[in-house]
């Protein structure tokens, strides 16, 4: 069965980003930096990306040279009109999640939909009721303010915690399990 994954990178003080929705502090570490991004990603099937993530990734490839990172389809959810990047399977959307959702859900063909961000995103997909999975990495850095993590209150039920890893002396990975508030 599919699971909606968010899985990111937060500053020890539990922001995905600065206030100018940079990933600059995070490059640091290197794109290669020690996770378990390679066991993780075969298992996804479709992805979903807000528009700041979404032109911070672009505006990084562009200065790079480097090709789009994705073999998935990518649903990018916007409200402004962006440029696509050339040779990606990108469908730009607007609205609820819920109906996108399915959409994401057929493309994926029983694999797992992952939530690159932002925080945002992520809230809606948690306000549907349709995230199942966290798994955030602690760096050690802290930012002071930026986009936080998951900007939304979840006390009740609480999350759940599956799994703790430390990759090498900068990555600890929080795997959580979101469980489903009654309706």
């Amino acid at each position: 069965m599919s699971k909606v994954q968010y899985y990111t990178a937060s500053s020890l003080d539990g922001f995905i980003a600065t206030k100018e929705h940079s990933l600059d502090w995070l490059l640091q570490f290197g794109e290669g930096a020690e996770t378990d991004y390679e066991s993780f990603n075969p298992d996804v099937g479709a992805i979903a990306m807000g528009s700041h993530t979404y032109e911070w990734v672009a505006k990084h490839l562009a200065e790079s040279g480097a090709p789009w990172p994705y073999a998935q389809p990518a649903w990018i959810f916007s409200t402004r009109e962006l440029t696509p990047v050339d040779g990606a399977d990108i469908r730009f959307v607007q609205g609820e999640v819920e109906p996108i959702y399915q959409d994401m859900l057929a493309a994926a063909d029983k694999k797992n939909i992952w939530i690159v961000g932002g925080g945002e995103l992520v809230g809606k997909f948690h306000d549907a009721g349709l995230l199942d999975e966290l798994f955030v990495q602690i760096t050690p850095v802290t930012l002071g303010s930026g986009c936080p993590v998951l900007p939304r209150t979840i006390t009740s039920p609480p999350l759940r915690l599956l799994n703790v890893k430390q990759f090498g002396k900068i990555f600890v990975e929080l795997h959580y399990e979101v469980p489903r508030r009654a309706r």
